[in-house]
């Protein structure tokens, strides 16, 4: 868990280097080798560590907007995840997605920019495997500002009258985008959620790896054993913006200060070192996460870009005569005159 989390927030550390690039002084969203937005998920790390060591790799996870350190952990494919980022035809997804829409079919990962669009497919893939009658799993990860969704709602009722083994975890980090947790919704303890569909809610209250990973063993434990769903919500924190450039002018000095403070990657090496892990290992684990992370974004930088014509490949309807053979497109009117 500790390998994942301090890969993970390396990995973010090394993407905002090189998503800032060329953005500045005056922040232009499409300058830079990284275009388009890009949401870090730094201090969301005990999360995905602590769910995801219970999961193998025919597991499906769905994730959300802030996805890299769950993709770390659920063991997608580092190079082919950040040459995807970077807009690469090496990438998961030839370089179309980008990190929002990160796809790796070789774990079962998948992520999306649409609040709580992960759900649903997490209770299919559930389904699925109830139906093939075999022992995987599904996890939906969401924010604390989804629970109120209509796609989060259903898909918790979908899960409990159909017994499927999924698990829905919440990250609580206590903002909606800009909005604090309490103007948002109505319940301070998220996983209370469950009550209205007859399933187990559990909440972690403290960024600790080891307790999320002791209560995502019970929720993975009881889906595997075909015994239903289960909805987790983590305390976790955002040491960043809701993306990269924002001002975060709701957001008090304070706030951000405890924040920082409140490191789970810390707490962790603590506990490891209180365990008997000497500096020697730790710090050998952080020089490899160190070196896994250059060696991707590396990689990464040095793929092709997409010839502009891919544009038109890997959709769901074929563009129109003309578009792609470098004839003119010529609309014909009613009375069978060029338009």
């Amino acid at each position: 868990m500790y390998e994942a989390m301090v890969t993970a927030r390396r990995y973010e550390e090394r993407l905002q280097e090189e998503y800032l690039e060329g953005k500045q002084p005056a922040f232009d969203i499409s300058a830079g080798p990284i275009p388009g937005e890009l949401h870090l998920a730094a201090g969301h790390e005990a999360s995905g560590a602590g769910v995801c060591q219970h999961l193998r790799d025919d597991d499906t996870v769905t994730a959300p907007h802030r996805p890299h350190h769950i993709a770390v952990a659920k063991g997608v494919d580092l190079k082919r995840m950040t040459a995807e980022i970077f807009g690469r035809e090496t990438g998961l997804s030839k370089g179309k997605g980008g990190h929002m829409h990160l796809f790796d079919p070789d774990v079962n990962f998948a992520c999306s920019g649409i609040i709580a669009e992960g759900c649903p497919p997490a209770v299919g893939a559930g389904l699925a495997a109830k139906k093939r009658n075999t022992d995987s799993v599904a996890v939906a990860f969401l924010g604390e500002g989804a629970i109120d969704q209509g796609a989060f709602l259903e898909s918790l009722n979908l899960a409990a009258v159909q017994d499927l083994p999924v698990v829905f975890v919440v990250e609580d980090n206590d903002w909606a985008i800009s909005m604090p947790k309490d103007r948002v919704t109505d319940v301070e303890n998220g996983a209370r959620r469950a009550d209205g569909f007859d399933m187990p809610g559990t909440r972690v209250d403290a960024d600790d790896a080891v307790a999320v990973y002791e209560a995502a063993r019970e929720a993975i434990g009881r889906a595997r054993d075909r015994n239903g769903p289960s909805l987790l919500e983590v305390q976790v924190h955002r040491r960043m913006g809701h993306f990269m450039g924002d001002p975060q002018a709701y957001r008090s000095d304070e706030d951000k200060a405890a924040a920082q403070q409140r490191d789970s990657i810390d707490r962790l090496e603590s506990d490891l070192r209180a365990h008997g892990v000497d500096d020697e290992t730790i710090d050998e684990l952080r020089s490899s996460a160190r070196e896994r992370v250059e060696e991707a974004i590396e990689w990464a930088k040095e793929q092709p870009e997409p010839e502009p014509a891919d544009a038109h490949e890997d959709v769901f309807t074929n563009p129109p005569s003309g578009v792609t053979d470098g004839e003119p497109n010529v609309a014909k009117t009613e009375t069978g005159g060029d338009d």
